[in-house]
């Protein structure tokens, strides 16, 4: 064991452990088990990374302006910096990662967050150097790993650098989905079905404007995420404590965010009012009322087409693939595992949104102290969309399939059909042919032949795809019946 003290008192750490002190201290007096995010860890080392290569940068720019001055300024030296960013960069690449210890809810506004990560790259280069792990008195994981730096503009701007690239995977997969349900509206385009409305037979349509109802929303969903890296680029890196830029110099506010966006390849921009990006954080309720909206789209679609292949309608017009057996008493049984999954995973989406929405509103005057939670969430939504959006293709959508005669055949014994004659007959006389249907549980065809109100190939016409999912009928319709 190795002995860390800070201005609290002693801790034994491990000889080898990566982490420090503060990271020891903040899992103690935090008894959660959730784990960081690791997209968050990695965008906290190209955070550190952009940090540093900025720090190289001033410390040239001093050299060249004042070649022959002392400048009373503490510099770092060269060999303890490159260190760090090899350090760095490794922590991109997920290194260390075990050596975070800090959990994911906790107190603190992210300090303990920024520790860890600042304990881990200093200790990684102390190993690099041939040094032990906690020999601060060569690198220090404050003067040095947390220079011009503070947790308060760090740990953001990684957040919305992992937000970011996590949106990027988010928008292909719904545009996959898209892709998919484009092909079932496609292949069942004139597979007529009876339309529901308040869980009762309303009007005939088909399952290709279903599809195509679905399809549309997700496009809308597309187009929002696509939206949603312009709601947070803007970040306050160089903000310092509560965004003036306080101990940092004015070099490093201005160079840092263009070392970023090119380290990152993501459009980060510096804000033109560094307190506001760093006490304000309404830009992450945005971004989530988003991911709540295709939220919301995918649960609906999925318990609709649960209902459709559910046990309580005879004869199936929808199967949905069997992926697990459903039962460990039931023999055969299969459940509809898919759908549950994502209107399970949405409802914590729903949750999510309501946290983020509340501790958001929480902050207080120049800083939200709850940013690990709001940004532990945030993450936790977008990789359960994108998860959702895989499984449901993959697992579910690819293989769905439509018994589109049984679909037919079932609008055609339905009393909904017979709204479709409603300019053709009438109210009345389409109500006799549904209450005659209705009674004697026979289809369309066989009451309009008690009544004789249409020709039977005429019905026939009208009653096609063509006709009956056309958009309204002309005037010419009617004279030519």
């Amino acid at each position: 064991m190795r002995i860390e003290e800070d201005f609290l008192g002693k801790k034994e750490i491990p000889e080898n452990a990566l982490y420090g002190i503060h990271a020891l201290r903040a899992k103690e007096n935090f008894p959660d088990r959730t784990p960081f995010h690791e997209e968050w860890y990695r965008a906290l080392g190209v955070t550190k990374l952009a940090c540093y290569q900025t720090y190289q940068k001033f410390r040239e720019a001093v050299d060249h302006k004042f070649p022959n001055v002392e400048v009373p300024l503490r510099f770092i030296e060269a060999n303890v910096v490159e260190a760090l960013i090899r350090s760095a960069e490794e922590m991109t690449q997920g290194k260390h990662a075990d050596s975070f210890i800090v959990p994911a809810v906790q107190g603190g506004a992210g300090t303990s967050i920024n520790m860890n990560i600042n304990e881990i790259l200093v200790n990684a280069s102390l190993q690099r150097l041939g040094k032990n792990p906690g020999d601060y008195r060569y690198i220090d994981p404050i003067e040095d790993a947390n220079v011009y730096q503070s947790t308060n503009d760090v740990v953001p701007t990684a957040l919305k650098i992992a937000v970011m690239r996590l949106l990027e995977d988010l928008e292909e997969g719904i545009n996959t989905m898209r892709k998919t349900l484009e092909n079932l509206e496609n292949k069942h385009r004139n597979d007529l079905r009876v339309g529901y409305t308040q869980m009762q037979e309303a009007v005939p349509t088909s399952y290709g404007k279903l599809f195509s109802s679905y399809n549309e929303a997700l496009s809308r969903d597309w187009w929002r995420v696509s939206r949603c890296s312009e709601r947070i680029k803007v970040v306050n890196l160089g903000g310092s404590a509560i965004g003036t830029g306080i101990t940092v110099p004015t070099f490093f506010i201005m160079k840092v965010i263009p070392v970023l966006r090119q380290l990152t390849g993501l459009p980060v921009s510096r804000s033109e009012n560094m307190p506001d990006a760093t006490s304000n954080l309404d830009a992450f309720v945005e971004v989530h009322a988003t991911l709540k909206a295709h939220a919301v789209n995918l649960e609906k679609m999925v318990s609709d087409l649960r209902l459709l292949s559910s046990d309580l309608i005879n004869q199936h017009e929808v199967a949905i693939p069997a992926q697990l057996a459903g039962s460990s008493i039931m023999p055969g049984k299969v459940n509809p595992v898919i759908p549950e999954f994502v209107i399970s995973a949405v409802h914590k989406i729903y949750a999510n949104d309501s946290l983020i929405s509340s501790l958001s509103g929480r902050g207080n005057l120049e800083l939200n102290p709850y940013t690990p939670l709001i940004g532990h969430a945030l993450i936790e939504s977008l990789k359960l969309l994108t998860g959702i959006n895989r499984t449901l293709r993959d697992n579910m959508m690819l293989r769905l399939s439509v018994n589109s005669n049984v679909a037919v055949e079932r609008l055609y014994r339905s009393p909904a059909i017979t709204t479709a004659l409603g300019p053709y007959l009438g109210y009345n006389k389409a109500t006799d042919l549904a209450r005659l249907m209705k009674d004697k549980h026979i289809d369309i065809f066989k009451a309009n032949d008690h009544f004789q109100y249409i020709d039977r190939e005429k019905l026939k016409s009208l009653l096609s795809p063509d006709n009956l999912l056309k958009m309204g009928f002309r005037i010419n319709d009617l004279l030519e019946s």
